[in-house]
């Protein structure tokens, strides 16, 4: 995209009902990562988004019992990837026994995304999650 552009920001949202389960979720967000030329240049980058989608998407469907609004905007510096859901009880970092099946998302999206934060909305709260992109490779 040529600097000179006012267009900073491209994204896409879906809004993912409970009955329609995460893989819909993941393969949706790997569709557009496509189109921005990750899967070829940033393989590993796609995985940490993947797992992430995955981690915020189960989070609204299973503990806040609620559809999940998935929105995803590349700046040209981040891709920020956010899920609203209708709960407005903030997510809580467990520590869970090595048996333990689950209570592990937020530990796996804070180790995979350069940052994420919490944000309470009138009607829920969103949780974003940050991925920066390696630099160009330059070949000579």
């Amino acid at each position: 995209m040529d600097d000179s552009s006012s267009l900073r920001a491209v994204g896409w949202a879906r809004s993912l009902p409970v009955s329609s389960g995460v893989k819909v979720a993941r393969d949706w967000t790997r569709d557009h990562l496509a189109s921005l030329g990750w899967s070829r240049t940033a393989p590993d980058l796609v995985d940490a988004v993947l797992v992430t989608v995955s981690e915020l998407v189960t989070n609204a469907h299973v503990h806040a019992h609620s559809a999940a609004q998935l929105i995803l905007t590349w700046d040209q510096d981040c891709l920020h990837v956010t899920v609203h859901d209708a709960s407005p009880q903030l997510p809580e970092q467990r520590h869970p026994s090595d048996e333990a099946l689950g209570g592990r998302g937020l530990l796996l999206i804070n180790a995979l995304a350069d940052d994420w934060q919490v944000y309470r909305c009138p009607y829920g709260k969103d949780v974003t999650a940050c991925f920066q992109p390696p630099p160009p490779s330059t070949v000579a």
